[in-house]
């Protein structure tokens, strides 16, 4: 089976110019998040659940994911493949070999199209060469760190066509505790995409893990790329 990878080489002791340093940045981070992620696979990570986040499926009820999607941070797929047996072109990616393996799994045992997960970067989106209409991410931004998130907005807004949603579920600072992610602030979603978006709402949410009874505190965005 052959498995498509996105990413840069720069022989050694090539010169990189200006414009090319985020693109490799992003390379070694990527690289750096294949090896984190993969080894989380080893067991069932607690993220994994056999059902897709009810906040998507809510916002899909709204009629608020629409066209073309993307699944970025797929994992082993639930979220993308709810979509997909709803009718909608949806695409998922993560970096971790052993998640896209298990979607493509997945979708072949459901008669979904399993071609449409891809191994790749989050932070290089358009090196897939192809845009969307709305992209969602659940549980990916909250798993960045601060080099990475700065590379994956702009990421986003290349991969996202003007006026398509970008949807996002991550820990909330309200959950107790300090245990697995990172916990988002409402301020902090507000501020990473301020220029060139527009936050439609923030809405508290649950986001449904193997360890959480009732589901962990999360933030549930809806976020405009302006025109």
């Amino acid at each position: 089976m052959t498995w498509r990878r996105f990413v840069a080489v720069v022989p050694q002791g090539a010169s990189v110019p200006a414009d090319s340093r985020d693109h490799l940045d992003a390379t070694a981070l990527a690289e750096d998040a294949r090896l984190r992620f993969e080894s989380l696979y080893e067991r069932p990570p607690s993220w994994d659940v056999p059902q897709p986040q009810p906040a998507f499926v809510a916002r899909h009820e709204a009629g608020e994911i629409r066209g073309t999607v993307l699944d970025a941070g797929c994992g082993t797929g639930e979220n993308a493949l709810y979509l997909a047996a709803q009718g909608r072109a949806v695409w998922g990616l993560d970096v971790a070999l052993p998640a896209i393996g298990q979607a493509r799994a997945k979708a072949a045992a459901r008669g979904l199209p399993a071609g449409r997960f891809l191994l790749g970067d989050a932070l290089r989106l358009e090196a897939l060469g192809l845009t969307f209409d709305t992209i969602i991410d659940s549980g990916l931004v909250h798993a960045l760190c601060d080099r990475e998130r700065a590379l994956y907005v702009p990421s986003l807004a290349r991969a996202l066509r003007p006026g398509g949603l970008y949807h996002v579920l991550c820990f909330s600072d309200e959950q107790p505790g300090d245990e697995g992610p990172r916990r988002v602030r409402r301020d902090e979603v507000r501020g990473a995409f301020a220029p060139g978006w527009r936050v439609r709402r923030i809405e508290p949410a649950r986001f449904v893990t193997r360890i959480h009874p009732g589901g962990a505190r999360a933030w549930c965005a809806t976020i405009e790329r302006a025109g």
